[in-house]
């Protein structure tokens, strides 16, 4: 068996699972291979998990939570282990920062700084232990003399996490999940999985009690599983809305309890009074981040039709001159797709775009200085219908469509005409009708020229973009369960306000 460290991810145990508190054999020999998504040459090898080792797992993660410490100790007590992981994936600073760009694709100059923000939001939740109204006083109605409103822990928790953001996407489902109490069942991406072994090594060296942290890599069919097993109360999963459907209609047939943030299709509506050239620089630049692998990307650009040639032409000419190459040059402004079939995915939709009559301003193929490497050129179209292909499906790569309007509330119309409602932007340089505009966007976030998201406050969609928010105070709501208690008489330190 082909061991991670001799190839040279910096990992101990990629060939084992950590279950229970132990790195243990798999329960078979397979395999998954990672792949550099620059060089297409073998990263490191993963054990591949099979249904004996998922209901290990849970099996552990279930031991934890119902005879373990974890769900007995304080919310300051847990809150201390939060704080120990949060050193502690600082100090792997360097080790993230080689790991993402390989998997997904990246550029070093921001994957360096992973694991400070994976450290960070472990820090926040650990800071709410103090802060959180865990238990509040209320006043009964139907007698009795005190009433309790108590929010505790939902149960044994997995959580599915996808390639493009691993660890920024573990964190904010891991550490609410902790400090509310929970076990976790952390299910790594077959193409990205270095992230989830590293809070392994981090839980491990920190003592995390046995069982807590739970870390297995497994393809769709087996992760399947883990969502049917009645033995865990809740699912946490960020992916593709196909995905969360599925997800959602097996908890449905349970009554398990799920978090999904799921697929986009985010609009930015650009008004009349905005610089065109200025919003088209932000807006290039903020698709080439993870080379548009990102749900939240702002790929509907909706302008009036008579700015509509304008805004094109200004969108290509700042697209067409990004660097395109090797992540971890620091030139580089746009690094490769995550693996062969999602840049064959990203060249069938364009394709079809332009079968379905849209006009390729910009790009459409592979960069031709680059031979190795999944690499696809920052693309752009205009003059798209709203209900055509690329305007209605996420690509899940750096294509922009441009969708000409009729006026203002045509532009609020068709960014609203989808399925999805994650993020949206407006650009105008007057913050009043940015306000106006901004709450007649169907979306659970709205930036203000630029394309923006804020976990710090709350992330989710509405529509079929998920259900639940990440983030925040938002985002440890989904990890308790409300309780009523009801007292004849008060005990010692519930004396009336």
């Amino acid at each position: 068996m082909t061991l991670a460290h001799e190839i040279g991810a910096p990992l101990r145990h990629a060939d084992r699972f950590f279950i229970g508190g132990e790195w243990v054999e798999p329960s078979s020999d397979a395999l998954i291979d990672v792949i550099d998504s620059g060089t297409e040459q073998l990263f490191f090898s993963v054990a591949e998990a099979k249904e004996p080792d998922i209901s290990r797992a849970v099996a552990a993660a279930r031991e934890a939570f119902d005879r373990g410490p974890w769900p007995r100790l304080s919310h300051s007590e847990r809150a201390e282990f939060l704080r120990a992981l949060a050193v502690a994936l600082r100090d792997r600073a360097y080790d993230i920062g080689q790991i993402w760009p390989r998997e997904a694709g990246v550029i070093h100059g921001i994957a360096q700084y992973a694991a400070a923000g994976g450290a960070g939001t472990f820090d926040y939740y650990a800071g709410l232990a103090t802060t959180f109204p865990f238990e509040e006083q209320a006043e009964p109605t139907m007698g009795g003399e005190l009433g309790l409103i108590v929010r505790e822990p939902v149960g044994v928790v997995g959580a599915i996490i996808p390639w493009n953001a691993p660890l920024g996407l573990i964190s904010y489902k891991v550490a609410p999940a902790l400090l509310a109490g929970c076990t976790v069942i952390l299910k790594a991406s077959p193409e990205a999985p270095g992230e989830a072994y590293v809070l392994a090594e981090c839980a491990e060296a920190i003592g995390l009690p046995p069982g807590v942290v739970n870390v297995v890599t497994a393809d769709r069919e087996v992760s399947e599983l883990l969502v049917r097993d009645p033995r865990v109360d809740k699912i946490t999963f960020t992916g593709s809305t196909a995905a969360g459907r599925r997800i959602a209609s097996i908890c449905g047939e349970r009554i398990a309890r799920c978090t999904l943030e799921l697929g986009g299709k985010s609009a930015a509506v650009i008004l009349d009074d905005i610089d065109l050239a200025t919003a088209a620089g932000t807006l290039a630049a903020a698709e080439c981040f993870l080379s548009g692998q990102v749900c939240s990307s702002l790929t509907r650009i909706v302008v009036s039709r008579h700015r509509h040639d304008e805004l094109v032409e200004a969108l290509a000419a700042t697209f067409s001159q990004v660097t395109i190459g090797d992540p971890f040059a620091a030139e580089t402004q746009l690094g490769p797709l995550v693996a062969s079939r999602q840049r064959d995915r990203v060249e069938g939709y364009i394709a079809k775009g332009v079968a379905e009559g849209a006009t390729l301003a910009t790009g459409g193929g592979r960069p031709k200085h680059l031979d190795r490497g999944w690499f696809i050129e920052p693309t752009v179209f205009g003059n798209v219908d709203n209900s055509s292909t690329i305007a209605q499906e996420e690509i899940f790569g750096p294509v922009l469509s441009v969708i000409p309007a009729d006026d203002e509330q045509h532009a609020i119309a068709i960014a609203n005409d989808t399925i999805y409602g994650l993020n949206a932007s407006v650009f105008t340089d007057d913050v009043e009708r940015a306000r106006d505009v901004a709450r007649q966007l169907r979306s659970g976030t709205v930036g203000h020229n630029a394309f923006r998201t804020d976990f710090g406050i709350a992330f989710g969609g509405f529509k079929q973009s998920g259900i639940g928010r990440e983030g925040g105070t938002e985002g440890l709501h989904p990890f308790l369960e409300t309780k009523t208690v009801i007292l004849n008489g008060r005990p010692a330190g519930y004396e009336k306000p």
